[in-house]
């Protein structure tokens, strides 16, 4: 039974591992479209009809723009339920300010095994108001949280795409609360 048991998991996070690479690679290859910037921070639209899937690339709308500190801006473009049980959050990560940005450290977390890795967005998760329940950016075997990495300042207009997975919520909640350290929370409907 403890082989079985080490059997499925392996399968498991290697599924996971790599559907992280192709979520990497949709992320690096999604358009850089347009400058164009939604009126308000720190609010949510909902979208009504049909969702685009991830391949179809992200949209001109945000599900939520998140200011943080020294003019970084956290432009969210989507929050897909994936069919492995998790859900990946993705956008873009800009300095909207005059100067060259560090990114605080305060965004990955203050989990050790979360700080060993470097520079990520692993203190983000998800708070489901409803269940009153809070997820965690999900992470693989050596801890490494499974979202962007390796970044540490942004120049002036600087953007860089983003994502985050986490574990997904029950399928009858549409609708949980981004957080960030250091940036503003927001509500973000989940599509799929």
């Amino acid at each position: 039974m403890s082989i079985r048991f080490t059997t499925k998991a392996r399968r498991g996070m290697v599924a996971l591992t790599v559907a992280a690479g192709l979520v990497v690679g949709v992320a690096g290859c999604g358009g850089g479209g347009g400058d164009k910037k939604p009126e308000t921070s720190a609010s949510a639209s909902k979208t009504g009809g049909s969702d685009p899937s991830p391949q179809e690339g992200q949209s001109d709308e945000p599900l939520a723009e998140l200011k943080g500190s020294s003019g970084l801006l956290l432009q969210i473009t989507s929050a897909q339920r994936d069919a492995g049980g998790f859900v990946t959050v993705s956008g873009a990560l800009k300095n909207d300010g005059a100067q060259r940005i560090t990114v605080p450290p305060a965004v990955r977390g203050d989990e050790t095994e979360i700080l060993r890795h470097g520079m990520s967005l692993g203190g983000a998760t998800l708070v489901d108001s409803k269940d009153k329940k809070r997820y965690y950016v999900l992470r693989d075997t050596d801890g490494r949280p499974l979202t962007t990495t390796g970044f540490s300042s942004l120049k002036s207009g600087e953007s860089i795409a983003v994502f985050l997975q986490f574990p997904a919520p029950p399928t009858s909640t549409a609708e949980v609360t981004f957080q960030l350290p250091t940036f503003a929370s927001a509500p973000i409907e989940i599509s799929g």
